[in-house]
């Protein structure tokens, strides 16, 4: 029981630094200020930061699997397992659609209607809602991963993914598109011209889908298919990490083995299907898979084998709260950047006011005024994110203490 609670101490950590990295990088004082490393590749490639959500994936597959096993160590049927499957991946995908819908109604100026009343506000926003988003996938993922491998041996689950990985990528690239009857291994840099595009402005609609494209989704429909292998993936690593009849020392090696392996693979892959995060390419799945398990096998190692523990703390208090950390950062954030401002007289204004006027959003006051004024952009951009980190880290030590974890 000592080895199995170090080894979930591990994973907290792994899943701290996870979250620490995403508040982070959502929240620099500037987009237009980043360091290299804090961004998204533009396109084909990968970047520190495009490691964040697959990390989330493999871990959700991580902590399905321990678990399920655990689950059913104490006996419980498989109705239960199945109940808590379904309504876990349920509420995960609600609750990032109200954290999209947040707050109920747009604050913006709506075309054609220069005064328009707050129904109307309530409708456009529920008009332009996007469906899908990060933790939408999350759920997704967990409750597509977690019924394909709920009863599938260890064999199946193999072909499972082989099926996901391989038929994305033959989709992708093979299947003319039906809008312009091009293939999509011919358009892999125009990614409104790609099936998974198309898709989802014919499912979903361009009014749901992410503002920043209007022609497509990161996160839509097609490509969550290979996500859930990413999750599948977390959920062999599972698997392997609860072998406890096999020592320490040698399933870290496997888990170092199998890293590079993706890696190796995944770079293989990148000559014909692209390593790409915004439609999450079967290449990106391998190769940022191979990256965590390194990742996680190297903390487990650092913490389980050689016994340092005291540098984990910071990262155990954001690794408890995960969702608390996403849905409380995302409503803070928007409501610095759009909904609290400060108008031409200096007074603060609430979302309803009126958008024709000149206003400054609060977070453009506290970056310019309490950094920008003194350091360099890109600096000051990045002492901003640094200091969100740290307010938030402040937040989830005080939920910690007070025994406050938002569980799904």
């Amino acid at each position: 029981m000592t080895q199995r609670s170090e080894r979930l101490v591990a994973l907290d950590v792994f899943r701290g630094m996870t979250v620490a990295g995403m508040l982070l990088v959502n929240n620099p004082g500037s987009w237009s200020s980043i360091y290299p490393p804090l961004e998204h590749a533009p396109w084909n490639g990968c970047t520190p930061t495009d490691l964040i959500f697959p990390f989330f994936l493999f871990i959700v597959g991580i902590t399905t699997e321990l678990s399920l096993a655990g689950r059913r160590a104490r006996g419980d049927d498989d109705g239960k397992i199945l109940f808590q499957i379904i309504k876990r991946g349920v509420l995960i995908y609600l609750f990032g659609l109200c954290l999209n819908w947040f707050p109920g109604f747009t604050y913006l100026a709506i075309d054609g209607n220069p005064n328009p009343t707050f129904m109307d506000r309530v409708v456009f926003r529920a008009e332009h809602l996007r469906f899908l988003g990060v933790l939408q996938r999350i759920g997704i993922a967990y409750l597509c991963g977690g019924l394909l491998t709920f009863k599938t041996t260890l064999k199946q689950q193999f072909a499972i993914l082989g099926v996901l990985l391989f038929g994305y990528w033959a989709a992708q690239t093979l299947i003319p598109v039906p809008d312009t009857g091009v293939a999509g291994r011919f358009v892999l840099d125009k990614p409104e011209q790609l099936l998974s595009a198309w898709i989802d402005r014919t499912v979903l609609g361009v009014n749901h889908l992410w503002s920043g494209s209007k022609t497509w989704d990161p996160e839509g429909l097609l490509s969550t298919l290979p996500a859930i292998g990413t999750m599948i993936l977390g959920t062999f690593t599972g698997k392997w990490i609860n072998r406890r009849e096999i020592a320490i020392n040698q399933r870290l090696k496997g888990m170092l083995a199998a890293g590079v392996l993706g890696i190796v693979l995944g770079l293989i892959w990148n000559v014909v299907f692209p390593i790409n995060k915004s439609i999450w390419t079967s290449s990106y799945v391998l190769y940022t898979a191979g990256i965590a398990a390194i990742l996680l096998a190297t903390c487990l190692w650092i913490i389980d084998v050689r016994g340092y523990k005291k540098w984990t703390e910071p990262f155990v208090v954001y690794g408890l709260n995960p969702m608390l950390a996403f849905l409380g950062s995302g409503v803070m954030a928007r409501a610095l950047a759009s909904m609290i401002q400060f108008d031409q007289n200096h007074n603060l204004v609430f979302i309803g006011s009126d958008v024709n006027e000149k206003l400054t959003p609060l977070q453009s006051v506290i970056y310019t005024h309490g950094f920008a004024s003194w350091l360099t952009p890109i600096n000051a951009s990045l002492a901003y994110a640094i200091t969100f980190v740290a307010f938030w880290y402040v937040l989830l030590l005080l939920a910690k203490r007070g025994g406050l974890v938002l569980k799904v």
